[in-house]
């Protein structure tokens, strides 16, 4: 007689569920379906429904919960995830770890939802918008290290402040990864002590091609960042959460770049202008007074016509008045001079026609000791008339007492 073995009820649930698990298909799945029955649990956790016209399984999405705003009754989405057996009921379950809306109306309606919540907790607030600091020397970029975005920026910031360093904090900016991508890269240079404001940018496309700027974790990344972010997604018209959560929002990522820096060449023209503007202020103030003096002195004159010495004196305070004046401009002159030759000094072009050039590494930062360097790395020169491309043949570090080694 053949012994049958007999299984226990636990055995065949966990015997289906190493069977559905090892099954790659099935753990790296996208179900298009309707959403029902969805329940939020107390502990965040997201139970609910996929159903068609001729099926329906069941759905269970972990905190934290991408795409769990998509999650309600009557709703068309794509989830994505694996099929396993839940053992402790013998259910067929599917594990969801990301929810997209299906179409583009669905991405639309979220977006107005999303903005209206987070409009409503203060996250767009104007009173909460930082300034942006007036010359910073260090910029935080959060976009991909490929494409025309980076070059755009890093051509913009050094035609019009080759001083300041570009830091890149490489991310994706569109796709599964794009938005807890984006996400770290503005925590990673919130660590860092020297950035004074971050550029966070990407070229134009689709809603579909923008939506990482339109998840929720990106704007409360940008809410919370201790310093100021410039918002430069796509073009003029694409208006993204990310954009209105920014402290300055840019038309495109060029413009970012030309907004967190001032043009060298306004600095320079800047001391002359004030110069002109000071001295026809000044022009204006002496004719007006002494208008106003030669009039007393007509009245003067009328009123008490065999009286010389009075008016004697008037015609010796004008002058003398005239004098003072004359002297506090020159003086004021030769100080806005001796700013203006200041200025000069510092002047980043004044600095590199003197024969000096700024260093950039391969990834646009400005390379200021020779260990940021080594044998076969390319690096750009940026001089008073133009940039040459170079690679490194050789590294001599300086000894302590200035020799070089060989």
């Amino acid at each position: 007689m053949t012994t049958q073995t007999v299984y226990t009820v636990s055995q065949v649930a966990t015997y289906l569920k190493d069977l559905l698990e090892a099954d790659p298909s099935l753990s790296d799945l996208w179900v298009r379906g309707e959403v029902s029955n969805h329940v939020r649990a107390g502990s965040g956790h997201h139970y609910f429904t996929l159903r068609d016209a001729e099926g329906a399984m069941r759905c269970v999405q972990f905190k934290p919960a991408r795409g769990a705003e998509f999650l309600q009754d009557g709703a068309e989405v794509l989830a994505h995830g694996r099929v396993s057996i839940y053992a402790v009921r013998g259910d067929l379950q599917f594990y969801v770890d990301m929810v997209k809306p299906e179409g583009v109306g669905a991405l639309q309606q979220a977006f107005e939802e999303l903005r209206r919540q987070l409009d409503s907790e203060g996250l767009f607030g104007v009173a909460r918008k930082r300034e942006l600091p007036p010359f910073p020397k260090r910029i935080g970029v959060v976009t991909s290290p490929t494409g025309a975005v980076i070059q755009d920026i890093t051509n913009v910031l050094q035609r019009r402040y080759p001083l300041a360093e570009l830091v890149l904090a490489p991310t994706a900016v569109q796709g599964d990864a794009a938005a807890p991508g984006i996400v770290g890269a503005i925590g990673a240079l919130n660590l860092d002590p020297g950035i004074d404001v971050i550029i966070v940018a990407r070229g134009g496309g689709s809603l579909e091609d923008l939506w990482a700027f339109n998840e929720e974790i990106v704007a409360r990344a940008i809410f919370g960042s201790e310093i100021p972010v410039v918002s430069g997604v796509g073009h003029e018209t694409d208006i993204t959460i990310a954009d209105l959560v920014a402290d300055v929002r840019a038309p495109t990522p060029s413009a970012a770049a030309e907004i967190v820096v001032p043009d060298r060449r306004e600095l320079a023209a800047a001391p002359a202008g004030f110069a002109n503007r000071l001295s026809d202020r000044a022009s204006r103030q002496v004719t007006d007074h002494r208008m106003r003096l030669e009039q007393a002195v007509d009245r003067l004159a009328f009123l008490a016509p065999e009286t010389g010495h009075p008016r004697q004196r008037v015609d010796e305070l004008l002058k003398a008045a005239g004098q003072a004046l004359g002297q506090s401009l020159a003086i004021h002159r030769e100080r806005l001079r001796s700013l203006e030759l200041q200025l000069s000094a510092l002047d980043p072009s004044a600095i590199l026609s003197r024969g000096y050039a700024v260093v950039r590494g391969e990834d646009g930062s400005i390379v200021s000791s020779v260990t940021q360097l080594a044998e076969g790395h390319s690096f750009d020169l940026a001089l008073a008339d133009g940039e040459v491309s170079a690679e490194a043949t050789q590294v001599r570090p300086r000894r302590g007492d200035g020799s070089s080694t060989r």
